[in-house]
């Protein structure tokens, strides 16, 4: 019998698991999830007792991508426009939820997060599953999101029945929440599918939404490393704060991307080996402000306020 919070390949043997009541590390295009069934409060409920995340923050439901969404959600005229565009892809839909989601899964709220990964390994997952699999990302609340298997590994080790690898998330940051209840939409998580793309497929304004946790990711700190993280505006801005602060070079990394998307797929990566490190300052200079910079400041943001 193999040990617990063992890396496997298994698609098979990974949605065992699942469907036996387990609870796994499971890889999608934006980051890892710490997934269980959807239908088995007992297992959801462990999702929250190794994340040590509150109970009233609601969870995303993957769905499949030959799955009925309605059976989960109601969805009007925008959700149903969104999803025949952006799904599978890195786009969660808040709607009103129907009889077939528990609470438990909505943190007690009337609205359900359903999402299409476009990951090839975790849609023949949900397919073996053939139900409902929620996961949040496979972390410690509030701290750094995984984007391989060996980070799942190294945050929860053998809490977490097994690890499905897929490989490094190829987005890596978490999906775009968009919340179509009655007749405006809100970006609740700003991430890979922008306001603008939003907005031209449905026709109406969009407006990014703070304030209170309706959806994953909505607080003001989270996705936070060991280091104290400040966004600067350039190298030299970085360098001037070192120096003021009497940091020697091993104290202290920039952080520094070409591209938005190159940004978003190591950024993650980065802080962890920061903190492996023993770093104590990270400096990120600030990232482009193109649709998906705009979700990469989100995250340093976030990364950078008061811990809680």
């Amino acid at each position: 019998m193999k040990n617990a919070g063992y890396i496997t390949t298994n698609v098979e043997e990974a949605a065992r698991i699942l469907n036996g009541g387990g609870v796994i590390g499971m890889p999608t295009e934006t980051v890892y999830g710490l997934a269980a069934r959807a239908d088995l409060e007992e297992s959801v409920g462990r999702i929250f007792d190794i994340k040590g995340r509150p109970r009233n923050h609601p969870l995303i439901a993957h769905l499949s991508p030959d799955a009925d969404a309605s059976h989960w959600g109601e969805f009007n005229e925008s959700a149903e426009r969104l999803a025949e565009l952006f799904w599978p892809g890195p786009l969660t839909l808040l709607v009103p939820r129907t009889q077939h989601i528990g609470v438990w899964v909505t943190g007690g709220r009337d609205s359900v997060a359903l999402r299409v990964p476009a990951h090839t390994v975790t849609q023949q997952l949900l397919r073996e599953v053939d139900d409902a699999v929620v996961a949040p990302s496979a972390n410690r609340f509030g701290k750094v999101s995984p984007t391989t298997a060996e980070h799942v590994a190294h945050d929860l080790g053998n809490t977490v029945d097994c690890i499905l690898d897929g490989g490094q998330c190829s987005i890596g940051v978490e999906s775009t929440i968009v919340e179509c209840v009655g007749e405006s939409i809100s970006i609740l998580r700003p991430g890979g599918i922008s306001a603008q793309q939003i907005s031209q497929a449905t026709g109406l304004t969009v407006s990014l939404v703070n304030g209170e946790s309706r959806a994953p990711g909505m607080l003001l700190s989270h996705y936070a490393p060991n280091a104290e993280l400040i966004i600067v505006s350039s190298s030299d801005e970085a360098q001037s704060l070192a120096m003021s602060r009497g940091l020697t070079n091993q104290q202290w990394h920039l952080m520094s991307f070409y591209d938005s998307e190159e940004y978003a797929m190591n950024m993650y990566h980065v802080l962890r080996q920061c903190d492996l490190r023993g770093e104590t300052v990270v400096f990120a200079i600030k990232p482009r402000e193109d649709a998906l910079g705009v979700a990469v400041l989100d995250r340093l943001l976030k990364a950078s306020a008061p811990r809680i």
